[in-house]
């Protein structure tokens, strides 16, 4: 039996669970040997990546249950929910590392073992940054708006981790005590900018924005091979539950085809979708019948028998005239 990419999304996810409960354990541990504030705050910064993997897990498997009678769409937004969560909690890190850093810029210290405590934090920037890659390529791949959160987050962690190294290694050969703060606050930041994003593109998510990028795709696909007997394609809706695109959309053919022939040029529209698009699609396409004389002057259909008006140009689909609910974008 294949493996489902639902399937694959969690396995995923529950070694970043595992990976995070290790890394930070050795970030605890690198702690207790160097006593830097700075490896404590990123060390703390990983609690946020332990809290968010469980969540992330959770999410992508309820969003991978089947439909039901009162979820019709799929739990597909569960991952959505997720993923807004692990973007406040990782802009939320970012608050609480500009804090600590400013706090150890006002009241410096002495840091012991510095060497061990550099190699132990490097190890596990590395491991978070593969790691962070695999999730988002997976992601990207399964179309999981949570793994994709997830391998941001492990990769903001990763760069928050090199900014306190940086420190570190500066401090050791400068004794100036002030880099180690300054280069956090620089990456608190990022990491602060970091979550806004995740929160902004989620919330995106929960609200049914559109997705301009996918629907320009659409556009350019259609065009390139639209049939002769499709007249016109408006009111186009695009939405996203989980890894389910769901599409939308009103098609004018001719009005003297029967209901047969109109479904066959359904089915041609759903194959060319299927084909050039990844996804998991449910397309729902509401047939219109052409108006003539006014359509006849954008179908090229040249075999038409109620032809009232001579043929002019072909109608360009655009972003604009396929998100209109009005027949030739007028």
């Amino acid at each position: 039996m294949p493996v489902t990419p639902a399937q694959v999304n969690i396995r995923v996810q529950t070694i970043v669970v595992v990976a995070s409960c290790i890394l930070f354990a050795v970030k605890l541990l690198a702690y207790y040997f160097t006593a830097s504030v700075a490896i404590l705050t990123d060390a703390l910064e990983s609690t946020v990546n332990v809290v968010t993997g469980f969540t992330g897990l959770y999410s992508l498997r309820v969003a991978a249950m089947p439909r039901d009678e009162n979820h019709p769409y799929g739990h597909g937004k569960a991952e959505l929910i997720s993923a807004s969560f692990e973007g406040i909690l990782i802009a939320i890190a970012g608050v609480v590392i500009v804090y600590e850093a400013i706090n150890n810029l006002m009241h410096p210290h002495t840091i012991r073992e510095i060497d061990l405590g550099i190699g132990l934090v490097l190890g596990t920037a590395a491991v978070n940054y593969a790691l962070g890659w695999y999730c988002i390529r997976t992601g990207k791949k399964n179309h999981s708006i949570a793994l994709q959160a997830s391998g941001k987050h492990l990769q903001a962690d990763t760069w928050s981790t090199v900014g306190i190294v940086v420190g570190l290694l500066l401090l050791r050969f400068t004794n100036l005590v002030w880099i180690d703060s300054a280069v956090a606050i620089i990456f608190g930041t990022m990491i602060l900018v970091e979550g806004y994003k995740i929160i902004r593109q989620t919330m995106a998510g929960i609200m049914d924005e559109a997705d301009a990028e996918l629907l320009r795709q659409l556009v350019q696909v259609l065009n390139v091979n639209k049939a002769d007997n499709w007249i016109d394609l408006h009111n186009l809706r695009a939405i996203k539950y989980g890894a389910v695109l769901h599409l939308d959309c009103h098609l004018t053919v001719p009005w003297y085809f029967n209901v047969n022939e109109a479904h066959r040029e359904v089915d041609a529209l759903d194959r060319l979708i299927r084909e050039n698009f990844p996804q998991t699609i449910e397309m729902f396409v509401h047939t219109d019948g052409c108006v003539p004389p006014d359509s006849c002057s954008v179908c090229p259909l040249t075999a038409c028998p109620e032809r009232r008006r001579r043929f002019e140009k072909r109608l360009e689909w655009t972003l604009e005239n396929i998100t209109t609910n009005q027949k030739h974008g007028m």
